[in-house]
């Protein structure tokens, strides 16, 4: 049987634009031949949906989109991803797949397992399915899963990238139990750093300790903060991957069930780093109805692998760099800034700043009367660039981003209302030491990130000599605490347990909750690792925790 993989990018409530997007790939489809053509979950109204599911119009909208896609299976059989009605227990819905042959709906399938951890809440809609039911199609029994439906297979170390957890019951264990020959399914599961090696690895586990094919079709393409990477596959029941379909974009990839071929899956984890931004930049850009970005350059190394980012998303002519020097900037971030623009040819202009901070000084200066300089002075200029870049960005339509690391948004080294203002933080899940590697490899075919830039200690430049290292401890011994904390979950005797410094350990924790506050007020944020700032990370702000 040939079996065409639909992945495909929607937009999130798009009903209309999703509805010409499904039809024009079973259209393709039907002229490569294939005797049957599988699409994401939720592809007629994109995923995640949240809380526009409780739209009664939106949910009307979808299932008459599916209808009008079930015309076309009378030349196809097509299984569709889409929203479905609880009838039983109103107001909540089904996460559902429709399997459509004969230019109708034939059967509609529900998801079993619905996730309620990191970025996923699905028990706050949906209903678990009741049935499993299975289709023939030209002889061959098929058994329709729905994404979390088919992880149930991971073992507790792997699944704790991802914070998996084991459900009770297994639907790919229910449908091989009325013997399937393949299972399909279909998900739309988010990009995380490393993690398509996890995905193989379970798809093969599953596949031969059920003696099933399978057919995994994800969705691709950026949702506010999530990226999801497609990598759709297929897996024969010996384990062996004989189709796949490239990461990070939208096609529509052929295999046949007949295959014994093992196929390559490019394995490069900076690499997929930078194509995941890369989409989520275009997308979030695009999807929200900019076409332009406006970026402040201060000379360092994240405002310059922003832009470098920012300009394969979207074209240099897209860009527009502004640097904001003080009497604090070193000619050498100038300069880096300047050499940036030129490497990526993009248009880059000056609003020095040191007139509007002294302005600020003393106005301010009654009030501060008898208080020394502090913090305060040194984010009040971050403060003013703030407000230029967005009057900038209020004039012009470009859409602001802001340029912070993970690292620095962990421990609020980052000013409100100051580096913070902006649409989109690009690099906002990449911890300092990760934004180094990800630049050396982005200049890997020729300098586009100036090397002074990679190679200058970092630093704010908001006082005289200020370098990152006076505030924070060196990046590679704070950046493996804040993963331990954050991501592993780890508690300060724990980390401390792996050689690190009580007082630092203490120390970073204490900050990192405080900084609570700042995170909540934060730009969206592109989501690369496990455990991001954002939705998949809910922290009170009055609390007394002590990790």
């Amino acid at each position: 049987m040939k079996i065409a993989m639909a992945q495909i990018n929607p937009i999130v409530a798009d009903i209309d634009g999703n509805n010409k997007k499904i039809k024009s790939f079973i259209n393709e489809a039907i002229r490569q031949g294939a005797d049957l053509v599988v699409f994401p979950e939720m592809a007629t109204m994109g995923y995640p949906p949240m809380d526009l599911v409780k739209s009664p119009k939106l949910i009307r909208d979808n299932l008459a989109s599916l209808e009008d896609i079930a015309v076309l299976s009378s030349d196809i059989a097509i299984i569709c991803g889409y929203v479905d009605i609880d009838i039983d227990n109103p107001p909540m819905l089904f996460n559902s797949a429709a399997f459509m042959t004969g230019g109708a709906v034939h059967s509609r399938h529900n998801k079993t397992l619905l996730p309620q951890y990191d970025v996923f809440d699905e028990l706050r809609y949906f209903t678990p399915a009741r049935r499993h039911d299975i289709v023939e199609l030209k002889g061959t029994r098929l058994g329709i899963t729905i994404c979390e439906d088919i992880w149930n297979a991971l073992d507790s170390d792997e699944g704790r990238m991802m914070e998996n957890v084991k459900y009770p019951i297994d639907p790919v264990e229910i449908l091989t139990g009325k013997h399937v020959d393949i299972i399909i399914n279909i998900s739309a599961s988010p990009f995380v750093k490393e993690k398509n090696n996890t995905r193989i690895a379970m798809l093969r586990k599953e596949a031969l300790s059920h003696n099933v094919s399978i057919i995994y079709v994800n969705q691709v393409g950026g949702n506010d903060s999530l990226i999801f990477d497609g990598n759709s596959m297929a897996i024969n029941n010996r384990g062996v991957l004989t189709g796949h379909a490239p990461g990070f974009e939208e096609t529509l990839a052929i295999v046949d069930t007949a295959s014994e071929i093992e196929v390559p899956v490019p394995d490069d984890m900076l690499e997929d780093i930078r194509r995941a931004l890369v989409l989520g930049i275009r997308d979030y850009v695009r999807k929200c109805g900019f076409s332009q970005v406006l970026i402040g350059l201060s000379g360092g190394i994240d405002s310059a692998l922003t832009c470098a980012l920012a300009v394969e998303a979207l074209g240099k002519e897209n860009i527009l760099g502004i640097t904001m020097p003080s009497r604090f900037s070193s000619p050498g971030s100038i300069d880096d800034s300047v050499s940036l623009a030129r490497n990526l040819g993009v248009r880059i202009e000056t609003i020095p700043i040191r007139g509007l901070h002294e302005q600020f000084v003393r106005d301010l200066g009654p009030l501060f009367k008898g208080m020394p300089e502090d913090i305060t002075e040194e984010n009040i200029q971050a403060r003013i660039r703030g407000t230029l870049l967005m009057a900038v960005s209020n004039k012009t339509g470009r859409l602001l981003l802001t340029t912070g690391n993970k690292s620095e948004l962990a421990m609020g080294y980052c000013t409100l209302y100051g580096d913070m203002n902006g649409g989109l933080a690009v690099i906002s899940d990449l911890p300092k030491t990760l934004v180094y590697r990800l630049s050396r490899h982005i200049n890997r075919d020729g300098i586009k990130i100036p090397t002074e830039t990679i190679e200058k200690p970092p630093s704010a430049e908001l006082r005289e000599n200020q370098k990152d290292e006076d505030s924070l401890p060196p990046y590679e011994v704070l950046d493996r605490i804040l993963e331990l904390y954050i991501e592993e979950l780890r508690s300060a005797e724990e980390i401390i347990a792996r050689g690190f410094d009580t007082e630092t350990v203490r120390w970073i924790l204490r900050v990192v909750n405080l900084n609570e506050y700042k995170r909540r007020q934060a730009a969206t944020g592109l989501k690369i690792t496990s455990k991001a700032f954002g939705t998949g990370r809910r922290i009170p702000l009055a609390q007394k925790f002590v990790p």
